[in-house]
């Protein structure tokens, strides 16, 4: 199995920087708690400054929204999504300590993560341009069919695993307290992005290594490796 951006894409957007954690071991009994507060606080310091919107993080995912045929008002990057929601309850809702650990770092980077139960992809995933035949589930169990020509995390299966890029994923791979091996994808565009993914995979590599009996793989993806290889096993 194996993860990658389409060559496509690396071309319209060579600004594009992107970052992997693989891990097993991965349970629904850890206490994310303690980094959960401390991410959060770093947004919380952020957003004291002015909006989400004003992030040069969330600023590059509008600009690319827009190029790829969105308004970025109607359609939101998850993380600012998450950072809207943050700033007008003070907290999120807890699903799943990986989800909530993962929606926090989300939020003190302002960078989109997305998280994928492994045992749910067939074959590969890749972010591609949709052709207009994949399915995609939604979290209430309805099927969808992508526009062709949207961006989409697709499997070898022809199910699309997130609409719009980082705007929606699936319900089929996302975590659930069976989930035991994940892919988690971090993606910015913005001046430091290539600093900034390096640094919040790192981050997260240490806190999955905390929390779980894990041994986090990272890798850092572009034109010249493209593809990152899930581990045997």
């Amino acid at each position: 199995m194996y993860f990658q951006h389409a060559d496509q894409m690396w071309t319209e957007h060579p600004e594009l920087a992107a970052g992997v954690v693989f891990a097993t071991g991965i349970t629904p009994d850890a206490d994310a708690g303690p980094p959960i507060a401390r991410f959060g606080a770093t947004a919380e310091a952020r957003l004291a400054t002015g909006a989400e919107s004003e992030l040069p993080e969330i600023q590059a995912w509008r600009r690319t929204f827009s190029k790829m045929g969105l308004k970025p008002t109607q359609y939101r990057c998850a993380s600012e999504s998450l950072l809207r929601r943050f700033r007008k309850e003070g907290a999120l809702p807890r699903i799943h300590p990986l989800i909530d650990l993962c929606n926090a770092v989300s939020l003190a980077y302002a960078i989109p993560v997305a998280v994928f139960d492994v045992a749910e992809v067939t074959g590969s995933l890749e972010v591609r341009h949709a052709a207009g035949d994949e399915s995609y589930l939604t979290f209430s169990g309805e099927t969808e069919r992508p526009e062709p020509g949207e961006v989409i995390f697709a499997d070898a299966a022809g199910r699309a695993h997130a609409r719009r890029w980082t705007n929606r994923q699936s319900g089929r791979s996302a975590v659930r307290d069976k989930t035991a091996t994940v892919l988690i994808v971090a993606e910015a565009l913005h001046d430091t992005a290539a600093d900034d993914v390096r640094e919040l995979t790192d981050v997260l590599a240490d806190e999955l290594a905390a929390l779980w009996p894990a041994r986090p793989e990272t890798a850092l993806l572009s034109p010249a490796a493209a593809r990152f290889e899930f581990p045997a096993g």
